[in-house]
């Protein structure tokens, strides 16, 4: 029996720091006020608020995970399938949060937001935005937290860069979190994936169009939506794309002798990356993804994951997918040693898939299972049931 979507949601907002006392204070020192959170809410918060779970998105995400958009049956949020009326994450049980990131473009403050100390005529900070970390984008949310008048997340979860948010969660503020659910994640960005970044925001600032920042009508489409293309072929794997795609053409039985899109992959990425342009801004790209270069959990703590873990206590399901090259599982194998060294209650379970690091999106049904079995012993512990 096919489970019910959420039906019409409507985004709000929550500002805060319009005075100097309450501005947000950076990992980089400075000092940004007011900061808008777009945020989306599902279910009921209970009487003793104490139900109430922390979706976390990844760089490409915003806080649409669930329901149509205003209405609109083709914004779909972008985790619908677990979010919902006898989900995985159980709109009849638990009230669910989650917020666009600071630095994002789809609705919380961010390279693209007005600037009130811009000497530009449009008044938007652009690359006068400071740099922000995975840190900045957790304490934002933690005034959100406060805002809703909730003490304790039941859960914390997400995905990828969600994933990392939710263990900086973990480590900043470990009273506040009551379990964690970190999933193809890693608790520092490898050396490859500095990399990839790298040649992405070399693409979009080598595109004419981006101007330093300083761009208005004409976008910097063709550089943006080179980075996606290469960001998205990490989120693939051989395996999906061979099955998928093989060596198939496009569009003729033969080889165009050309340089313009043969296979079928290519016109699949080009796809892509347009889809992507109409809906993120290149700015902002470069501002999250340089969030997860500056990532790495043990910096603070003399490079030992295992003392970065020290205050936790909240026990955790770690997944990873077998396919995902991106965040392998054996990153996934580091956090789990750490909590263990921790003594940190943590079950962990890779998933066989071919989908590689967009499993998490994918891999639906088995997902459900893990993480409703986990929530509901989580529930029941909080509940004293």
């Amino acid at each position: 029996m096919e489970k019910k979507s959420l039906g019409t949601v409507i985004p709000q907002d929550f500002t805060f720091g319009l005075t100097g006392d309450d501005m947000l204070l950076l990992d980089c020192g400075r000092k940004i006020g007011p900061v808008n959170i777009r945020y989306e809410t599902y279910g009921k918060l209970d009487d003793s608020k104490s139900n109430a779970i922390l979706i976390l998105h990844a760089l490409s995400g915003n806080a649409h995970v669930a329901g149509c958009l205003d209405g609109d049956k083709t914004k779909i949020g972008w985790w619908d399938s677990m979010v919902g009326p006898g989900k995985a994450f159980d709109t009849d049980k638990y009230f669910i949060v989650s917020s666009n990131v600071i630095g994002g473009c789809s609705g919380s403050t961010g390279p693209r937001s007005y600037n009130p100390e811009s000497e530009n005529v449009f008044k938007i900070y652009n690359m006068d935005f400071p740099v922000i970390t995975i840190s900045d984008m957790v304490r934002a949310q933690y005034r959100l937290m406060k805002h809703l008048g909730i003490g304790k997340w039941l859960s914390l979860c997400g995905g990828s860069m969600g994933g990392m948010q939710a263990l900086e969660w973990a480590v900043s503020y470990p009273e506040a979190v009551a379990s964690v659910i970190p999933i193809a994640t890693t608790s520092c960005l490898s050396p490859q994936s500095i990399a990839f970044n790298w040649v992405g925001r070399q693409a979009i600032m080598g595109d004419q169009n981006w101007n330093n920042g300083n761009y208005n009508d004409k976008v910097p489409e063709s550089g943006l939506s080179i980075a996606r293309m290469l960001g998205h072929i990490t989120y693939l794997s051989d395996k999906s794309m061979d099955e998928k795609f093989g060596r198939e053409l496009q569009e003729s039985e033969s080889y165009s002798f050309d340089f313009s899109h043969n296979f079928k992959v290519e016109s699949y990425l080009k796809h892509q990356g347009e889809k992507f342009v109409e809906r993120f801004d290149a700015n902002s790209y470069l501002y999250i993804s340089r969030a997860m270069d500056y990532f790495d959990l043990s910096s603070k703590h003399g490079g030992s994951l295992a003392a970065a873990f020290s205050k936790v206590r909240a026990p955790f399901l770690v997944l990873s997918f077998s396919s995902d090259w991106l965040f392998p599982p054996y990153e996934s194998l580091k956090i789990v040693e750490a909590l263990r060294n921790n003594s940190i209650d943590v079950t962990y379970c890779d998933i066989k898939s071919i989908y590689g690091h967009d499993a998490f999106l994918l891999e639906v049904e088995v997902l459900e299972k893990i993480i409703s079995d986990f929530l509901k012993c989580r529930y029941e512990e909080v509940k004293g049931i």
